[in-house]
């Protein structure tokens, strides 16, 4: 919704101060500029794209129309769930979660929080290293070493429509500027007419210029760094994750792990700890 109000903001900041000038608005409307510009850049999106490339950017722009999942209350469920895991591998011992673990979508502690087990990301990363807990083969080290690495490829995938979309603004005004010269080409073509339309053709030329300009910086640049947010939102949950489990291999008690889990959230969705403690007492007595 804030991006459809963003892109209305635009058009009316800049079209609407264009008409109180005095200028008018019909001379904008070029197709035929459009055209160049829009379709040279979708080429050279496919060009400078591979396949895995261009499905996941396809993919992921419909998201940029939604906004945030992660809120103060889906931390609050994914923190509670870890406490009740860790509270049963506390009590009963690590073997007790196998089952739990094996299949979430089946288990009794899982499918109290369906906004955690509808991110099948979050729950594959978190009954991964629970499994390798259960195993007992490895140590906090290596466990925290091999979460660092596969965090770091969630966001290297997730940086691929980000990139994509940037390079696609970056080269908006290039092809804005050949669709101008295109332009100015088809003036010199026609230096026999009179000077009023040659002014007309000159300033055709011109609009190709600026609507290369208005749709990097005011269209698919702002896509790009909204993308690059949702994915530092999507990191954060695996973050919350990872510092839970290791707190709770270090020997930490399930409601300090859950502390360090809080520790790492982003300010404005972080719950304060008497917030977070009322929110687990609720869920026990459930």
């Amino acid at each position: 919704m804030l991006v459809i109000i963003g892109y209305l903001v635009v058009l009316a900041s800049v079209f609407g101060g264009f008409a109180l000038s005095g200028g008018h608005l019909a001379a904008l409307f070029q197709p035929l500029e459009l055209l160049m510009i829009g379709g040279g850049a979708a080429g050279a999106f496919f060009v400078g794209n591979n396949g895995k490339a261009i499905k996941a950017t396809l993919k992921a722009l419909p998201s940029v129309l939604k906004g945030s999942k992660y809120s103060k209350a889906l931390y609050m469920e994914l923190m509670t769930l870890l406490f009740e895991i860790l509270t049963k591998v506390r009590k009963e011992g690590l073997m007790s979660i196998e089952g739990d673990i094996e299949k979430p979508e089946e288990s009794a502690i899982f499918s109290k929080y369906p906004g955690i087990v509808s991110d099948h990301h979050v729950i594959e990363f978190m009954t991964d290293y629970l499994r390798l807990m259960v195993s007992g083969n490895m140590d906090a080290f290596q466990i925290e070493n091999l979460m660092d690495n596969e965090i770091e490829t969630h966001h290297a995938e997730g940086e691929v429509p980000v990139h994509a979309m940037a390079k696609l603004g970056d080269g908006m005004p290039a092809f804005g500027i050949v669709a101008a010269v295109m332009g100015v080409v088809h003036t010199m073509e026609s230096v026999g007419l009179p000077p009023q339309e040659l002014g007309i053709l000159i300033a055709h030329a011109l609009v190709g210029t600026f609507l290369g300009i208005l749709l990097a910086y005011g269209f698919v640049g702002p896509l790009a760094t909204l993308l690059e947010q949702k994915l530092h939102e999507s990191s954060k949950m695996l973050q919350c994750v990872k510092v839970t489990l290791l707190a709770s291999l270090n020997g930490y008690a399930p409601a300090l792990a859950v502390e360090f889990g809080r520790k790492v959230l982003f300010s404005t969705e972080r719950p304060s700890f008497s917030e977070l403690e009322e929110h687990i007492k609720q869920s026990k007595s459930k």
